[in-house]
């Protein structure tokens, strides 16, 4: 493992060999009685069905068994997350692949945005001590999309004048978004994409960016789903009275807000520079920080 473990997210990089990532899938799914996997969607991890049971293959920065450790801890505080199928992992060439139960989605139910919500304070109730150890909880200041300067100058070749000027405003706007004073342990990434609306309720999926950060930071995706991402205004507020607060007006939740689209528009904007595909989308987002009137709302990654 990585000397850096501890200052990085569990999983931080993207699956880019598919070829091994399916080789090693398919060595899981032999080695565990399973059925022949099929890939549903790749990115951070690459995620393969067998049945009944979906395999996530990544290269994470602790042992990838912590994953599942940190699963059975977050259920036994009567949290809903995906239940592991297999209490070990298979390792081979620095990626890791896990078993996990399949979920199917309830489609005919919205997502219950309240139950979301208590079990985001349920989980900033956790103690720190209480994360599994091995499983890396660190602070947003260590994440490398959140390192503005860097990719300011990743995307220079790219980006026009009038959305700079927009995305520099708004990093000047929050110049202590990195404050950690009250800082609980955070999912870190919880927006719709990360909830499976199921038959025993919501199910909040993908812990790879737990976390230690302002109680904010969970609020800050939903804070602004409505306006940039086309979710329901409803949304945001049924969150937060399952919660027990709204964090619209606070602070350090505001400066998160904004920034997490600074950093999804830089992101995507690098990505178009190496990926023809994911260019449209990033040039969708730039108009937002022109400042133009007809700016359309973003397409979730």
């Amino acid at each position: 493992m990585s000397s850096d473990q501890t200052s990085r997210p569990f999983v931080d990089r993207p699956v880019t060999d598919l070829a091994a990532a399916e080789v090693l899938a398919g060595a899981a799914a032999k080695h565990w009685g399973l059925s022949e996997p099929r890939l549903l969607r790749s990115g951070m991890n690459a995620i393969y069905r067998a049945g009944d049971v979906v395999l996530r293959v990544s290269s994470p920065s602790a042992p990838a068994t912590s994953s599942i450790q940190l699963a059975v801890t977050l259920e036994a505080r009567g949290l809903e997350v995906t239940r592991p199928v297999r209490e070990t992992s298979l390792d081979r060439d620095g990626m890791s692949v896990t078993a996990w139960e399949y979920l199917p989605a309830a489609v005919d139910r919205p997502i219950d945005w309240h139950a979301v919500g208590d079990m985001v304070r349920r989980t900033h109730e956790i103690d720190r001590s209480a994360v599994p150890p091995g499983y890396p909880v660190p602070q947003p200041t260590d994440f490398p999309w959140w390192d503005f300067s860097t990719l300011l100058d990743d995307v220079s070749g790219v980006l026009d004048d009038g959305a700079r000027r927009g995305i520099e405003a708004a990093i000047g706007r929050w110049p202590d978004w990195g404050n950690s004073n009250g800082s609980v342990v955070c999912h870190g990434d919880v927006h719709p994409g990360n909830v499976i609306m199921t038959e025993r309720g919501p199910v909040l999926i993908d812990w790879d960016l737990l976390c230690w950060a302002p109680r904010g930071w969970d609020h800050a995706p939903m804070m602004t789903w409505h306006t940039r991402w086309g979710g329901d205004a409803s949304w945001y507020a049924d969150f937060a009275e399952g919660y027990g607060r709204s964090m619209v007006a606070d602070s350090s939740a505001e400066a998160f807000a904004e920034l997490r689209l600074v950093a999804a528009t830089l992101m995507r904007l690098k990505a178009g520079m190496h990926n023809e595909a994911a260019m449209p989308e990033a040039q969708r987002r730039l108009a937002y920080w022109r400042g133009e009137s007809d700016a359309p709302t973003w397409q979730a990654q």
